[in-house]
């Protein structure tokens, strides 16, 4: 399968693409900086790493993008180059949730030996607030159980989950509603883990067409207010 995948959702940019080379699935990989840099860092990156790996836009079988939660800024961008290279090389789009980018990257990197495994994927939301949701793995595919919620750190909903996965520790650890001795592991939405849910994504009918592909934003508020500002340096 010829797939390509990025994600500007948090302060990096993580983009991979894989095809068969001598009938062995090789991936190319490219993780820098993000944030405000994103928009014009992306494309340049993604072309960079399509011509490493000799591949064409339209040879590609989808092409996979971070949909959300995360930064505005970064959803936005990450769907617009979507939806552009979709359009013009007639290839369907996979929008991938970065909670559960998330947890398979989790799963990877700490527990790649476990057949079953429950987690809570947690993305920094700014603001004091968590993007949060639980996930099950088990045959080799993901299942998630509550939908996304907006949470402050006091307030995350456990479940029965066996470890906490995401980017929140240094900002919000010592405010996590968990016990001490639940995992910690950090985290991000890369690229590669979505080429590995990709198959599972796309046997689910999970692609679209390009007008179709959206951002999912769990939140509409992007931005404190001067009072709430001033309320939070207040009460800190």
């Amino acid at each position: 399968m010829k797939l390509l995948a990025f994600d500007t959702s948090t302060e990096l940019i993580s983009i991979a693409v894989t095809r068969l080379v001598d009938g062995a699935p090789r991936v190319w990989v490219h993780t820098g900086a993000g944030g405000a840099q994103a928009s014009s860092a992306l494309i340049p990156a993604i072309e960079t790493l399509m011509a490493e790996a000799e591949l064409g836009y339209a040879e590609l079988d989808a092409i996979a993008f971070g949909r959300g939660p995360g930064s505005f800024t970064g959803l936005r961008t990450a769907c617009a180059v979507a939806q552009g290279l979709g359009f013009g090389a007639n290839v369907p789009l996979l929008p991938v949730d970065t909670l559960l980018a998330v947890a398979e990257e989790a799963r990877a990197r700490q527990a790649p030996q476990e057949e079953s495994l429950r987690l809570l994927a947690l993305l920094d939301a700014r603001m004091d607030e968590l993007y949060a949701a639980p996930y099950a793995y088990a045959a080799g595919r993901w299942q998630q159980g509550a939908d996304f919620c907006l949470c402050k750190p006091e307030q995350l909903p456990l479940s029965d989950s066996q470890a906490l996965a995401g980017n929140v520790f240094a900002e919000y650890g010592e405010r996590l509603a968990a016990p001490a001795a639940l995992p910690r592991w950090q985290a991000l939405p890369t690229a590669t883990a979505m080429l590995r849910l990709a198959p599972q994504l796309l046997a689910a009918g999970n692609a679209v067409a390009a007008a179709d592909a959206l951002p999912r934003y769990i939140r509409d508020k992007v931005a404190l207010t001067t009072q709430e500002r001033a309320a939070a340096k207040a009460a800190g």
